[in-house]
C-alpha cells in the first residue's frame, strides 16, 4: 500500500484519514518537527482519543505545539 505523506501545521488524529496509510510530519511553533504513523498512534492510543468528548464530537484531535506525551511514549 502507498505510504500517504502529509506534512501540517499541528500534530492531528482524524478519524477522516483512518486506514489511508498516513504519515504525518508537522514542526511546532519552537521549529521541532515531529513525524508520526497516523494509524499506529490511533490504533495505539484508541481508547484514550475515543474517551475524549471533542473528539467524539468533532471526530478530530490537534495539538499546534506537542505531540501529546502518552503519543510520544
Amino acid at each position: 500500500m502507498k505510504t500517504n505523506k502529509l506534512t501540517t501545521k499541528r500534530f492531528v488524529i482524524r478519524k477522516s484519514l483512518l486506514g489511508t496509510n498516513s504519515v504525518i510530519t508537522f514542526t511546532n511553533k519552537k521549529d521541532i518537527t515531529f513525524t508520526y504513523d497516523h494509524d499506529e498512534i490511533y490504533s495505539t492510543f484508541q481508547e484514550k482519543f475515543e474517551s475524549m468528548s471533542y473528539f467524539q464530537q468533532y471526530k478530530s484531535y490537534t495539538n499546534s505545539n506537542i505531540v501529546q506525551k502518552f503519543c510520544r511514549e
